[in-house]
Parts: structure tokens; C-alpha cells; sequence
């Protein structure tokens, strides 16, 4: 039995938007990840970087538990080493080892789910880190050790 990854992302900084088959049961489609690499690349700079498959499959997973019905919106992919220090220098809340930089982290909402029931799936999911973030309005998502902020 054929099961299709599927995601849906928009990114809020680029406009560009994407529904993909990134994978199956099986395996992953190196075409598809290219193209989620490019949507996710650091927006400021234009690099583009391998964005880990199991972040895909934490965020398929967080659209299975949440049951939204509405594309991820991205707030932020992957950062260059360049724009992760910048954005270190104005805010201490930006982690200078950030995972952003491995492509291993994203910062998303959803039209359809309230952030604190997205941060709560992610937390029962147990994936990795989960930071929360509602005066900015986003959950950061990431596939290193589990931990909370």
C-alpha cells in the first residue's frame, strides 16, 4: 500500500507557495526535497540548503494531529551563518547554534489552528524542540533533542 508525504507550505516572506509529494512510505523524491529546499532557503540571502526529511515528517505529522486544513505558513527555514549571527546581535532569543542553520528548524502558524493547540501538537509529538512565541505569533519547530521555551 502506497502511502504519499504530502505538505503544503507558503512562505509569508517570499509569497511562493508549495504542495508536495515529498515521499512515500518507503522513500524520499529528490526532486521534491530540491524544491522544498529552495522554498526554504534563508530569504534574505538566497542560499539554499539540504532542509532534513524528518523536519518534513514533523511537520506532516503536526498537520495529521492538528487536522488543518490550511498550507504551513513559514516564517523562517533555513539561516545562512550570516543571518543567524545578525539576527543573534538583535535579539538574545536567537540562538547563536541555532538549528535553522543545519536546516533542522522552522518557525510556522496555521490559518486554521490557534498557536497554542499547534505548540501543544508538537509537544505531544515529541520530536525535537518546540519554542513558543506568541507576541510574535509562531512555534518554532525543530528536529534536535527535545526541549521546551
Amino acid at each position: 500500500m502506497r502511502r504519499p508525504r504530502v505538505l503544503a507550505l507558503a512562505h509569508l516572506h517570499t509569497a511562493e507557495t508549495l504542495k508536495v509529494e515529498y515521499g512515500d512510505a518507503d522513500r524520499y523524491f529528490p526532486d521534491a526535497l530540491a524544491a522544498v529546499n529552495k522554498l526554504l532557503r534563508d530569504f534574505r540571502t538566497g542560499d539554499v540548503h539540504d532542509i532534513d526529511p524528518a523536519l518534513l515528517d514533523l511537520l506532516a505529522a503536526l498537520r495529521a494531529r492538528t487536522g488543518t486544513a490550511t498550507p504551513f505558513q513559514v516564517i523562517s527555514g533555513y539561516r545562512s551563518p550570516q543571518t543567524n549571527a545578525m539576527l543573534h546581535r538583535r535579539s538574545p532569543g536567537v540562538a547563536s547554534g541555532s538549528f535553522h542553520m543545519k536546516g533542522q528548524a522552522i518557525d510556522i502558524r496555521l490559518g486554521d489552528v490557534s498557536l497554542g493547540a499547534l505548540r501543544n501538537a508538537a509537544l505531544d509529538l515529541g520530536l525535537g524542540g518546540v519554542g513558543y512565541y506568541p507576541s510574535s505569533n509562531f512555534v518554532h519547530v525543530d528536529t534536535g533533542p527535545i526541549r521546551t521555551w
